[in-house]
């Protein structure tokens, strides 16, 4: 299995991708990694990888990259020697299985579908993230992919959400919901009330409306929104859980009782920090295009980059491609 990866992508550079390109292969002996960036910048930070390890990892020189804060249509347009367009380009040949970056959502989306291409009779690409929640994990789509929807985008996130949590999360049964400001019947907009119509008329097990709060509480399997209120449904659950572990320890700090309660909660509070922690559950994928694109997030480390790549190598072994293609024939 060969994948590629950006590794000029993200806010740490290739330092951090290379680290996790590293401890990737160490952890999954069947992968080989193509390292897609400015070979002089990549080749030093791979002289520590074991004999086995080096050799399962290649460089392909980039002249360009994609920043953070660059137009997405118009960089991956214009800069075709970039790492991001030649990695996509890779998957669109079939050089490389799937691709993963840290860099520019916007870029990633729009070479996702200029590209690699999108799947017949999907409209538009949708990142879904598994979000873990109460008892299970709840996959919540689009986060930011697609800003603005339409009833029939939202029917078809619905559609791949429902393959992605069952055939890649293992859910027997999805339900599925849709975000919106109430459960009762008479909210959400005329989009959402479209969106409705169109997925109950479906075969998909759709339970009508959840809030933000019920999300939680593993109320659904999958979630669908637009991608707007997706990507602040996200952003708001990493800002709170890292603000409440924050003044956790600020608290723990400046009281003296806590501090010897604290050495019997020090090993609950890093398993639940990790259950929630972003870097644990990698990249996010972007449904809908015709290979196998994984977003990773604009900050990650070398942790976050190893778990982005266990979420590419998993969607290759289950073909989720071929399976949300045939979902959708």
């Amino acid at each position: 299995m060969i994948l590629a990866l950006d590794a000029m992508g993200g806010d740490h550079g290739p330092s951090e991708v290379c680290r996790g390109a590293i401890a990737a292969c160490e952890e999954h002996s069947d992968l080989e990694l193509v390292l897609v960036g400015n070979s002089p910048e990549i080749e030093p930070m791979l002289d520590g990888a074991s004999r086995d390890v080096s050799g399962r990892i290649s460089i392909v020189h980039a002249e360009e990259r994609i920043g953070m804060d660059e137009h997405p249509t118009v960089a991956i347009r214009k800069k075709r020697h970039s790492s991001l367009r030649i990695a996509m380009e890779m998957v669109r040949s079939g050089e490389a299985s799937g691709c993963v970056s840290a860099g520019n959502t916007g870029a990633i989306v729009a070479g996702g579908v200029l590209v690699v291409g999108r799947i017949s009779g999907i409209d538009r690409p949708a990142l879904g993230v598994a979000l873990p929640t109460l008892n299970k994990y709840t996959f919540l789509l689009d986060v930011g992919a697609t800003v603005r929807s339409k009833p029939e985008n939202l029917f078809q996130f619905a559609h791949m959400g429902n393959v992605y949590s069952k055939k890649i999360l293992g859910v027997s049964e999805p339900q599925v919901a849709l975000l919106a400001n109430g459960s009762e019947e008479i909210k959400g907009d005329e989009v959402i009330a479209g969106a409705k119509t169109l997925i109950k008329a479906s075969c998909l097990n759709f339970t009508g409306y959840v809030e933000g709060d019920d999300i939680p509480y593993s109320r659904a399997d999958v979630v669908v929104c637009d991608g707007f209120s997706g990507n602040v449904v996200l952003k708001f659950a990493e800002g709170l859980m890292s603000a409440v572990y924050s003044i956790l320890k600020e608290e723990m700090g400046h009281r003296i009782m806590p501090k010897f309660g604290m050495v019997f909660m020090i090993p609950m509070m890093k398993d639940l920090w990790a259950r929630f922690n972003y870097e644990k559950h990698g990249g996010t994928p972007l449904l809908g295009v015709n290979g196998i694109v994984v977003k990773a997030h604009g900050r990650s480390k070398a942790p976050a980059i190893t778990n982005a790549l266990r979420v590419a190598r998993n969607f290759v072994l289950q073909n989720g491609v071929e399976l949300i293609r045939e979902e959708l024939g």
